[in-house]
């Protein structure tokens, strides 16, 4: 029974034991477990608070680079559209020059068939001109070989210079 009611020497010595564990406690142990306890809550304070940090910085760059993806799609477009703008104006401007090209080449053609018409037409007259004079030639030679023909002829030379 004496467990159950303890001594009064007991209670004292358990205690003195006490305030003196209490004592050497405070002394080393509670100001050390206390300033952990207190750097530890710090340094989460200070983690959370770098993640909020971070966090909105995320947002802005999210922000910032979707902005900038906004601005490379409007400059993108406006580089196509200057782009087919460029080749309409490039394709315009060869058939335009196809064209004339095809115009001129068609008028010198034209030009050179006119030439090469106009140049057969010359050798065809001078081919004529020779066979007639030829052949009128023969026909003089034939009618001038005898006298009384030369003598009509001239008679009619004669009248068409009178009457010319």
């Amino acid at each position: 029974m004496d467990l159950l009611i303890p001594e009064i020497g007991l209670l004292v010595w358990n205690t003195i034991a006490f305030l003196v564990l209490v004592f050497l406690l405070g002394k080393f142990a509670w100001k050390p477990i206390m300033k952990a306890i207190h750097d530890r809550e710090q340094n989460i304070d200070d983690a959370l608070n770098k993640a909020e940090l971070a966090k909105q910085e995320m947002a802005r760059l999210t922000s910032q680079n979707e902005e900038l993806m906004k601005q490379a799609r409007e400059e993108r477009d406006l580089i196509l559209k200057e782009a087919k703008s460029l080749k309409d104006n490039i394709i315009n401007e060869a058939k335009t020059q196809a064209q004339a090209e095809g115009a001129k080449l068609i008028e010198k053609a034209r030009i050179e068939i006119e030439n090469q018409k106009k140049a057969a037409l010359a050798e065809l007259k001078g081919q004529v001109s020779s066979l007639s004079l030829d052949i009128a030639e023969r026909v003089l030679r034939n009618q001038l070989d005898d006298k009384n023909k030369q003598q009509e002829l001239v008679n009619n030379l004669l009248k068409d210079v009178e009457l010319n």
